[in-house]
């Protein structure tokens, strides 16, 4: 079983259990965290205990914890994950996200599964495979656009299957899962969690006679994810949970961007509720802030949709991986030891410890941090900051220069204090009985809990005044997770109730209805597979399928796959093969596509598909391109100096099985 279709999951990532608590606080109605192992996060990582800790408090709120375990695994690494699942079952987490199909041929605890992005959803018989195998919640590929999601909502059965989609953070360059640069030129595996980030380096980008097309360029770095205009598009074409990527990101980050998206997703909901299938949050409660959520604030790369609304042009950070900020104003004057501003809003602040950036003649990205901000002229926004670095290093820093700020201090500060309210709505009803007094909180999910007390009645001297006292005490919810939405006195008589039996009574009450709702909370059921097994959408599987270990080939073989190649990570690709597959395209982007010169007079047939060459010191990377379905290869070999080791570390022991599945080595993937 999956969400219901009227539900929609807000789901926040987590580096550690106390931000995935803050995570819930602000909103989340799942969260995703890495566990103490096979994770594809590697430095992400986190005690079972911490995960339990975190799972208590989000089952308060009907909150759930997915846990990752979306590595692709050696044959001795399986019997170690399925004990960690076990563990994790133990802990209370509601789901795994798995990538390595072998975890579906051993003995897991009854979770339900989850498909990781690294198992490249793009179509729908990928999708509806992944269904009836047994996943009930699948993130497509972020590269899709509406259609296509649309037709893969289509191809599978909302009772059965949950479409979730990325909405916002960093974006992978490639379909996640079909990147190997990093494990071809460090051997650190981007599917078992050790990617190098060779896409935010910079390159020289040459033709095929060797003259520069583009100097210093991060063609392969992207923008950040922001599907924000985008929500009301995506649950129309069938998405329904909205995940948030960053666990690597900091408390601020997750804060921060969880309330923007929970304003969102609340408003969103508010403008359909006399719509034909009114939407429901996930969880129980509502969230309220001290601050108003601002994507801007945190880091980022600037912001793209994407593919979502079709290719554009933009979608690339190619002078900067880093922040850029936002623009604040131009320098004026500069001093010895001192810059001075003008900003573009004369209300705007500056503060020591703020971070401010511009960009150098050659449009690389300086830092300029302040240590010490004096204003000059409040009225016209004029400011003489002091960078905490010496001027001299400081390049081409000069007068007419637009500064940006990619730090905000006061901001930053601000989300280091509680900066949310989560609550449930519960009714509330007192009542008189033969033998006291009945108190019953009754929650928005229909939970009921009723604590009792004896008391002596006594009339109230002034009932207006009583009644109103009393039905303020019964409003005070105190520091607990609950909120008054009304109050019911059904009394016989105007009965005086002191404070020293209604504040225990209160208490009593609360308490109670906490253990009633972690009574009638329920895991997530497992999903069966259907029978007969379902057939593999192809019956031929590259080294882009991943398969790592045996079982992993014994499930593939079950669903009629004929012919298996081991993952890259195994070694067997010594020649040159496709070691990223984007979407994105450096000449489209650089404007030298083919299709975009048909038709221009004097430039059609001067474009042509000869390759690209990526340099970046001493590795190179080969670009083709296949226009057909609109994609690039980066292609590349695996070093000598990762491929021996590899071999060797991989070698079987006296007895095991090699890893090497296929009676021939499959048709060369490479792109002419």
């Amino acid at each position: 079983m999956s969400l219901l279709d009227h539900h929609l999951e807000l789901l926040a990532p987590a580096r550690d259990a106390d931000i995935g608590i803050e995570a819930v606080n602000h909103g989340a109605d799942a969260i995703y965290i890495g566990g103490p192992s096979f994770g594809a996060r590697a430095s992400a990582d986190n005690s079972v205990s911490e995960i339990a800790r975190l799972a208590r408090h989000a089952h308060r709120f009907n909150s759930r914890v997915f846990v990752t375990l979306n590595t692709i695994l050696r044959d001795d690494e399986l019997e170690p994950s399925r004990k960690l699942a076990w563990q994790l079952y133990d802990a209370g987490v509601d789901a795994l996200i798995i990538q390595d199909m072998g975890l579906l041929q051993i003995d897991l605890p009854p979770l339900q599964l989850h498909a990781s992005t690294q198992c490249d959803i793009r179509t729908p018989e990928k999708a509806r495979f992944l269904q009836d195998v047994g996943l009930s919640q699948i993130v497509l590929a972020r590269e899709l656009n509406l259609s296509q999601i649309g037709a893969i909502r289509a191809a599978t059965d909302p009772a059965r299957c949950t479409l979730e989609f990325f909405v916002h953070g960093a974006l992978c360059v490639a379909y996640s899962g079909q990147c190997y640069i990093s494990a071809a030129h460090t051997g650190r595996s981007a599917n078992r969690g050790e990617c190098n980030q060779a896409c935010r380096l910079p390159y020289q980008v040459v033709d095929d006679k060797g003259r520069f097309v583009a100097h210093d360029k991060h063609v392969l770095s992207m923008k950040d994810n922001n599907q924000s205009n985008n929500l009301a598009a995506l649950v129309d074409s069938g998405i329904r949970s909205y995940k948030i990527e960053g666990r690597y990101k900091d408390m601020g980050y997750v804060k921060n961007i969880t309330a923007h998206y929970r304003k969102l997703l609340d408003s969103l909901m508010e403008d359909r509720q006399t719509s034909k299938l009114p939407l429901a949050r996930a969880s129980s409660g509502s969230t309220t802030f001290t601050f108003t959520p601002d994507p801007n604030q945190n880091f980022n790369r600037e912001f793209t949709d994407y593919f979502v609304q079709d290719r554009k042009a933009d979608i690339a950070a190619f002078d900067t991986p880093k922040n850029p900020g936002r623009p604040i104003g131009f320098v004026t004057q500069v001093g010895p030891n001192w810059v001075e501003l003008a900003l573009n809003e004369p209300t705007q602040t500056l503060h020591n410890g703020d971070g401010l950036c511009y960009y150098d003649l050659q449009k690389e990205l300086v830092g300029l941090a302040i240590n010490r901000a004096e204003c000059q002229n409040a009225a016209k926004g004029h400011w003489r900051v002091f960078p905490k670095d010496a001027l001299s290093g400081l390049k081409d820093l000069r007068k007419g220069v637009e500064v940006n700020r990619n730090r905000d201090t006061e901001w930053v500060r601000g989300l280091e204090k509680k900066s949310s309210d989560r609550r449930i709505g519960v009714w509330v009803q007192l009542a008189d009985t033969a033998q006291g007094l009945a108190l019953t909180l009754t929650d928005e999910d229909g939970v009921t809990a009723t604590a009792h007390v004896a008391m002596a009645y006594t009339l109230a001297k002034e009932k207006e005044i009583a009644s109103a006292r009393l039905r303020e005490n019964l409003n005070k919810m105190g520091d607990s997770i609950f909120t008054v939405l009304a109050v019911q006195v059904d009394f016989s008589q105007a009965w005086f109730v002191p404070g020293s039996v209604l504040n225990p009574l209160r208490r009593q009450a609360v308490d109670a209805l906490e253990a009633a709702r972690k009574k009638a909370f329920r895991r997530l059921p497992r999903a069966v597979a259907v029978e007969p097994p379902a057939p593999y959408p192809e019956d031929t599987l590259s080294y882009l399928a991943n398969v790592f270990n045996q079982a992993a080939h014994a499930f593939y073989a079950r669903h009629g796959v004929k012919l298996i190649a081991p993952a890259y990570e195994a070694g067997q690709e010594a020649g040159e093969v496709s070691l990223m597959i984007t979407k994105h395209c450096v000449r489209f982007s650089l404007s030298l596509c083919p299709k975009q010169a048909k038709g221009v007079v004097g430039v059609q047939g001067t474009v042509k598909a000869e390759p690209l060459q990526l340099i970046n010191g001493r590795e190179k990377l080969t670009l083709r391109f296949d226009c057909k379905p609109c994609e690039m290869h980066v292609m590349g070999t695996m070093k000598n100096s990762v491929l021996h080791p590899t071999i060797k570390s991989l070698a079987p022991a006296p007895g095991e099985v090699p890893i090497s599945f296929f009676p021939k080595r499959p048709v060369n993937t490479s792109v002419g």
